[in-house]
């Protein structure tokens, strides 16, 4: 490459994201299903908010910490997704480079954030179940409050090295991103500094961030499990249960599309691109829509009050 090419490319004031390169004819369409994803995301998450704000009984430890997943998707699904519509309807492909690394920094940071949500909840799920009497001393509104603050904390301090080091790194390969939103792989594909470390560093965190968060939820169900088992009758081990299954689904929903995805790009030379980054968006998406179907739904204090608001809007 010429030096005036590479001149032009070290500081990139731009960069142009492709969307889903191979699918452009099927932008339009593709958007539908997105658009409907968002919709439900945003407006199930707010009306999450809006009931336990309004109802003084949702006042509590597991409510807390399901608005804190309700703000952190709600974040997640739009650090992404007005981009990507805007490049499947106006063909808007130009990002700014300082846009890119704040896109960056906001999905990587919601996903490390959420996974700790999670953990927290099976905590909550654990002295709930395992120490009754107990819960309201060990988990008292500025300790729920400090739990809240170490995720977001843990999460910045984890992600934010991405952008600072994308900041520093010249571009000299090209400016395009074959993809939808700015990925922190795709952009160490285009650096021709040596990533050697920043690679080792991408790879290691969500590693031990997704690992460790895993080890403690495991634990924290095992010792649900044992103390479940103690009780005297099936009557008050599935009622207990019932106030895990709520945090298990949304658990689920969020961990095996990422699972899926991570598999998928092990074998990426056997799939498709257009068909890793369809996951890769739908994965972003997917537990943002369904977290709140899955609390409205399952959690009798939420659907009772929903149907309240409801039954009082008609009258």
């Amino acid at each position: 490459m010429s030096d005036s090419n590479t001149a032009n490319f070290t500081n990139p004031s731009t960069f142009i994201l492709l969307g889903i390169p191979g699918l452009e004819e099927a932008h339009v369409w593709i958007s539908i299903p997105f658009c409907a994803m968002y919709a439900i995301a945003v407006l199930g998450n707010f009306t999450i908010l809006f009931i336990v704000k309004r109802e003084p009984s949702l006042h509590k430890p597991m409510y807390y910490f399901v608005c804190m997943l309700a703000i952190t998707d709600l974040v997640l699904s739009t650090s992404i997704l007005p981009k990507t519509l805007s490049i499947f309807w106006f063909s808007s492909r130009e990002i700014d480079f300082n846009a890119c690394l704040t896109q960056m920094f906001f999905l990587h940071c919601s996903t490390v954030v959420e996974s700790g949500i999670f953990v927290a909840m099976a905590f909550d799920r654990y002295v709930a179940i395992c120490h009754p009497l107990r819960h309201s001393t060990i988990l008292r509104n500025h300790v729920v409050a400090k739990i809240g603050l170490a995720a977001v904390l843990r999460g910045g301090i984890l992600v934010l090295p991405y952008p600072l080091q994308a900041r520093k790194w010249p571009y000299c390969r090209t400016s395009i991103i074959p993809h939808s939103y700015c990925r922190h792989t795709a952009m160490l594909m285009m650096s021709c500094a040596d990533i050697h470390a920043s690679s080792y560093f991408s790879l290691s965190v969500p590693f031990l961030v997704t690992g460790l968060d895993l080890v403690f939820i495991a634990v924290s169900y095992c010792q649900i499990l044992r103390a479940l088992f103690s009780l005297p009758t099936k009557e008050a081990r599935f009622k207990s249960f019932g106030t895990c299954s709520s945090h298990l689904c949304a658990f689920l929903v969020f961990y095996i599309p990422e699972a899926l995805s991570s598999v998928m790009h092990r074998f990426r030379h056997h799939v498709p691109p257009h068909v890793l980054i369809l996951i890769a968006n739908v994965h972003l998406l997917a537990s943002p829509m369904l977290h709140p179907v899955i609390y409205g739904m399952r959690t009798k204090q939420i659907r009772n009050r929903l149907q309240q608001f409801f039954s009082h809007k008609r009258t």
